[in-house]
């Protein structure tokens, strides 16, 4: 079970690296306007905000690579990271998109599970 909830956090890091790729470098590219749904306009006024959020994403992968980088002693760095994950998820499902849910905060209760687990 070990192996399979390092899989999984190495995968929800990856994940966030893929958002802060989107929200910092591609927010208002036409794969950011496709993804988010924005219209050039909307993308070019909330851009510095989108990559503020892209710089948070950056963190929670970093810190869910450092807590697998520790090894076993790295658990309780890896909950703590899979925890801001799932708040985040669940906040950003009830105020912007319900899609957030599916897309960050369920991957991160099945890590958070996984880890919790092994």
């Amino acid at each position: 079970m070990s192996l399979a909830s390092n899989i999984i956090v190495a995968l929800i890091g990856l994940l966030h690296i893929y958002f802060l790729v989107l929200e910092m470098f591609l927010w208002d590219k036409p794969a950011g306007l496709r993804v988010f749904g924005h219209s050039k306009e909307a993308a070019a006024a909330s851009k510095v905000l989108a990559a503020n959020q892209g710089l948070y994403n950056g963190f929670l992968a970093a810190g869910l690579f450092w807590g697998l980088s520790l090894g076993a002693a790295g658990t309780s760095v890896k909950i703590f990271f899979l925890l801001c994950v799932l708040i985040a998820g669940m906040y950003g499902a009830l105020t912007a998109s319900r899609k957030i849910l599916f897309v960050q905060a369920v991957p991160a209760a099945v890590g958070l599970a996984c880890v919790l687990l092994s």
